[in-house]
Order: structure tokens, then C-alpha cells, then sequence
């Protein structure tokens, strides 16, 4: 909690001889009287930034059902396992990102269409969206997934505008960064990773990318010589391809997991200075300070959708030019 931390680290307090009023006044100030009043001076972060099974709306919060489980047996004690797939906070902001990704771009799209047959450039926020998408196409996927790569320009078009979306619905007021969870992440990492592995596959064909995973440099020598030292670099280097293999999506969960949820866990710990010293003074210094971070939250939005996609595609444009 914010008042445990920050007093937690404010340090060895003075001796009791030393400066008694001062001592006395801070500990009034800062210190609760009864559990209430602690509970009224902190914010749960971890309530803001977790998964549950509510929506906060403006007018009230909505109960989603918990029950939706199937039964999976028991486990070695005779308890019930279950699997749970009933509907959660992050799970309707993904639905909702979803959503509006794609009405958006039906709408753009329309309007686009209708733009050039009448023979005039697009204007207004489908024009602005035609020079995202074409920027992203022209100056991220096209050069990083190499010739030919048209086909994966879909894929990591619907990745970018998909996270984006995510990410700023989790600025707005009472909403939720489904990013956050790393889950959601993790599928996201899955997904690339189930692209760039098959892309693998159906470029370099069975035999070439097996040599993706065991791996010998050529020029080996023959004779016995030759053979123990393939024996010795296979046992050394496929482990290091595996790993290599895994730590690529494992490196696209976590950073996208990790910057989205650090933002929010500093703009409510400076908002949470206000509740704990419950001062005007502090209250606007940390407005003012929460305030440029959430400006700056704008741009991480934008950045790690950015950061996702261009690493999905070069990922992708290195398994294909794997030889």
C-alpha cells in the first residue's frame, strides 16, 4: 500500500529526547489513528491495475458473472479443478479494443473508397488513418519482413492499431489496460511466435529450418575429428537455438506487460501522496506530476505498439532469411 511504503521508507525516526514536538507533530500528520482512517490514506494500486470480475463505470460497478467454470476432475486431495472462463475486467476492454479497431477501419475504409472515386485524397480522420496504416505498411513491416512480404502487412497492421487501442482505453477515466495483464501479453508473444515459426517453416522448408534449430556452422572438418566435434557443437548450440527460439516472444510479453503497468502504478502513487498527507499543496504538486506522466503515457502507448509490431516484423524477416 502507498502509506506503508512511503513510510517504510522514511527512515529511522529521530529519538524520542531529540526534538519531541517536531517528532510528535509529524507522527500526528502522517500517522493514522485507527485502521479507518490508514484505510482512507492509501490507494490500492494493485485493485486499479489488476483483473477482477467488475467493471467501474462512471455510474456504479458492474458485477460480472464468476460461475461460467467447467469441471476438470479433482486434483490430488479430492478438491474440484475447474476451468475458469467467466469474463473479466481486461477481457471486455480487449472485446471493446476489438471492436473499435474494427469499426473504425470499415468506417475509413468506406469513406477512403468513396474518397477516391470521386477522384479526390481522403480527408478528415480517415485520411489520418489511411497515413498511419500506409506509414506502418511502407516503413515498418515492407522493410524489416523483406521482399515479398506484403502478405504478413494484415497480421501486423491489426497487432499495431489491436494494442494501441488497448493501451489508450486504459487512459481513459474508470477504464482498464488489458495490456497490463501479462495473459494478455503472453497470447499476444504466442501468436507472434506461432507466425514467425511458420513463416520459418514455409520459406526454408522442413530441412532448412530444422538447421534453425540444429545448428552447425559449414566448414567443419571430416573424418572421426569432424564428427566428434558435430557431436560436441549440436549438444552445445541447439540448446542456445531453443532458447534463442523462446526468448523472442518471451521478450515481446514482458516488455509491453512491463511498461504499461509502471505508468500506472507511478500516476497512482503520486495521486496517493495526496490522500497521505491530505495537504492542498501536495494535492497540486502531485496533480501536476501525475498529469505529465499520463501525457507521457500517450506517448508509451503509441511506442510500445509500435515496439511490438516492428520487432514482430523483423523477427519475421530474419526466419526468412535464415539459410
Amino acid at each position: 500500500m502507498i502509506g506503508l511504503a512511503l513510510a517504510a521508507g522514511a527512515g529511522p525516526a529521530a529519538p524520542a529526547f531529540a526534538q519531541e514536538p517536531a517528532a510528535q507533530v509529524a507522527h500526528d500528520a502522517v500517522a493514522p489513528e485507527n485502521q479507518h482512517q490508514a484505510s482512507s490514506n492509501q490507494i490500492d494500486i494493485a485493485h486499479h491495475i489488476g483483473n477482477a470480475h467488475t467493471v467501474e463505470t462512471p455510474f456504479g460497478v458492474i458485477h460480472l458473472p464468476d460461475t461460467w467454470k467447467i469441471r476438470l476432475g479433482s486434483d490430488d486431495q479430492g478438491r474440484p479443478r475447474y476451468l475458469d472462463l467467466s469474463p473479466t475486467r481486461h477481457l471486455i476492454y480487449m472485446l471493446l479494443a476489438a471492436v473499435i479497431v474494427t469499426l473504425v477501419f470499415v468506417f475509413s475504409g468506406q469513406s477512403v473508397a468513396r474518397a477516391q472515386s470521386a477522384g479526390r485524397p481522403p480527408k478528415g480522420f480517415a485520411g489520418a488513418m489511411e497515413a498511419m496504416a500506409l506509414w506502418i505498411r511502407q516503413e515498418v513491416v515492407l522493410p524489416n519482413v523483406g521482399a515479398h512480404g506484403e502478405g504478413y502487412a494484415p497480421f501486423l497492421l491489426t497487432v499495431f492499431f489491436f494494442i494501441l487501442a488497448m493501451n489508450l482505453l486504459g487512459l481513459l477515466p474508470w477504464g482498464a489496460t488489458a495490456t497490463s495483464n501479462i495473459s494478455v501479453t503472453a497470447a499476444l508473444a504466442l501468436m507472434a511466435f506461432i507466425v514467425i515459426e511458420v513463416t520459418g517453416m514455409r520459406t526454408l522448408g522442413f530441412k532448412g529450418y530444422m538447421k534453425t534449430i540444429f545448428y552447425l556452422p559449414p566448414g567443419l572438418p571430416g573424418g572421426p575429428g569432424g564428427a566428434a566435434l558435430k557431436v560436441l557443437l549440436l549438444a552445445v548450440m541447439t540448446p542456445i537455438e531453443i532458447i534463442g527460439k523462446l526468448a523472442k516472444p518471451f521478450a515481446l510479453a514482458v516488455r509491453l506487460f512491463a511498461n504499461m503497468t509502471s505508468g500506472h502504478v507511478l500516476v497512482l502513487a503520486l495521486l496517493g501522496l495526496t490522500f497521505l498527507f491530505q495537504s492542498y499543496l501536495v494535492g497540486i504538486g502531485a496533480s501536476v506530476l501525475a498529469t505529465g506522466v499520463m501525457l507521457l503515457e500517450v506517448f508509451v502507448a503509441f511506442l510500445q505498439a509500435f515496439v511490438f509490431t516492428l520487432l514482430t516484423a523483423v523477427f519475421i524477416g530474419l526466419m526468412r532469411a535464415e539459410h
